[in-house]
């Protein structure tokens, strides 16, 4: 098994940092990834609190993944796995929300996953370059959405 670990800090509040985590429609705008791909989605919440069991499926260029939600503790830990994903297999994903110090959110977003015979060496300096992109792309966009809505 490969594995990947990418830590940012955001200055916004946890509750700020989660709706956006558990939100697949916010994702396209704060990630790596370019959309949400409705049509081979299944189970998203309209209100934005996709729930267990939904399957968000991404484009990120031509390629299409999808991730299936295995666990949600408000707040605190959002975990998922591969639904479907040419790349990968065997991907298990955990993103834990802590109170930093001093404020704000510490986000740590860790997995581990397999790939075919001869891609792993690409496949651990991609894996881990787009997830440090995915934690900071949070972080800076959950710091975005504090600033606009102090009341959070």
């Amino acid at each position: 098994m490969l594995r990947y670990d990418a830590t940012a800090t955001a200055t916004a509040s946890p509750a700020v940092v989660w709706r956006l985590l558990v939100d697949a429609r916010t994702w396209p705008t704060w990630s790596t990834v370019d959309s949400l791909v409705t049509e081979r989605s299944s189970g998203l919440d309209p209100d934005g609190r996709d729930p267990v069991g939904a399957v968000r499926a991404f484009r990120t260029g031509r390629t299409v993944t999808g991730e299936r939600l295995t666990g949600l503790v408000e707040e605190k830990q959002l975990t998922y796995e591969d639904a479907f994903n040419s790349a990968i297999h065997d991907y298990r994903a955990v993103i834990d929300l802590t109170p930093a110090p001093g404020g704000g959110t510490a986000i740590h977003w860790h997995g581990t996953y397999s790939t075919r015979w001869g891609m792993g060496w690409l496949m651990k300096r991609v894996m881990r370059r787009v997830m440090q992109q995915m934690a900071d792309g949070l972080a800076s966009h959950a710091a975005e959405q504090a600033r606009q809505d102090p009341a959070g």
